[in-house]
């Protein structure tokens, strides 16, 4: 993992990336992937007094919420693409949690909020599919698990609550099926690799080698993944994922960690291309 001292954007100045007029859906999900519900949606991002102010005006069922933001921080942290993550910074005892992480790109958003019950367990998925009022937009399928095997090269930036220097470094990801039709995962960075295997069960993929830490990553509409922990719990560090394949050989992922204590510790944006 290398340290670049690279000149950053303000965390203001990432939070501009998104002004515009966001339209799309706000879709529900059960952890097995039910589709529970659909709402249009229409976000306004308005930059006011020389964009030192911007107004949040979001209209979903007939209502409308509406938040001033003159500054960022708490549990919210931007990447420089304007892609951000906004979440609890401390999972507690006996009570509920929940985050959502957010990729960009040109006139597109996909969102994705993860929520957990006061018991730790993983109790409903919302996916946000947007894009800038007034552009085409082409959505992608349902995501399968064909469209990820292979090899993938990729770049991650890892940022941390306390605006330390992010930290820049080299990924490889492989996904291949056994003969037994498990799957075989592999990631390699900062010259580590973790290879871990998976029972496939469309939508759901589930790494159960750990009957204490299962994770299953759930396929979604518009080439969308969500990774989740089926429960998180104190003294077991976790993370939450959203990952977008946005062309048939280039993908997204977004990672919020929590360390054993609850812990919010780091944020990583990879952006990765299948090798051919």
């Amino acid at each position: 993992m290398t340290n670049d001292k690279i000149t950053m954007k303000s965390q203001w100045e990432c939070f501009l990336q998104n002004l515009g007029v966001w339209e799309g859906s706000f879709t529900n999900f059960s952890p097995q992937g039910t589709l529970l519900n659909d709402t249009p949606s229409r976000l306004s991002l308005e930059g006011l007094n020389n964009s030192q102010k911007v107004r949040l005006t979001l209209s979903r069922s007939g209502q409308d919420i509406i938040r001033e933001f003159n500054s960022v921080g708490g549990g919210l942290l931007f990447f420089e693409n304007g892609s951000f993550s906004e979440g609890l910074i401390q999972l507690g005892p006996f009570s509920e949690f929940g985050a959502e992480l957010a990729l960009v790109h040109e006139n597109r958003r996909l969102r994705l909020v993860q929520l957990f019950d006061n018991t730790g367990q993983l109790k409903e998925l919302i996916l946000i599919r947007e894009h800038l009022a007034r552009t085409l937009v082409a959505e992608r399928p349902t995501l399968q698990i064909n469209d990820l095997l292979g090899e993938w090269q990729g770049q991650a930036v890892t940022i941390y609550p306390d605006l330390r220097s992010p930290d820049t470094y080299s990924t490889i990801f492989k996904l291949q099926l056994d003969d037994a039709g498990r799957l075989i995962q592999s990631t390699s960075f900062a010259e580590r690799t973790i290879t871990s295997t998976a029972t496939i069960k469309d939508p759901i993929v589930l790494f159960d080698q750990d009957p204490q830490k299962q994770v299953q990553v759930l396929f979604l509409p518009d080439g969308a993944s969500a990774t989740s922990p089926l429960k998180v719990q104190l003294r077991q560090p976790f993370f939450i994922e959203v990952g977008w394949l946005i062309q048939p050989n280039l993908r997204r992922r977004m990672i919020r960690s929590y360390n054993e204590k609850g812990e919010w510790v780091s944020l990583t944006l990879v952006t990765e291309e299948r090798k051919l």
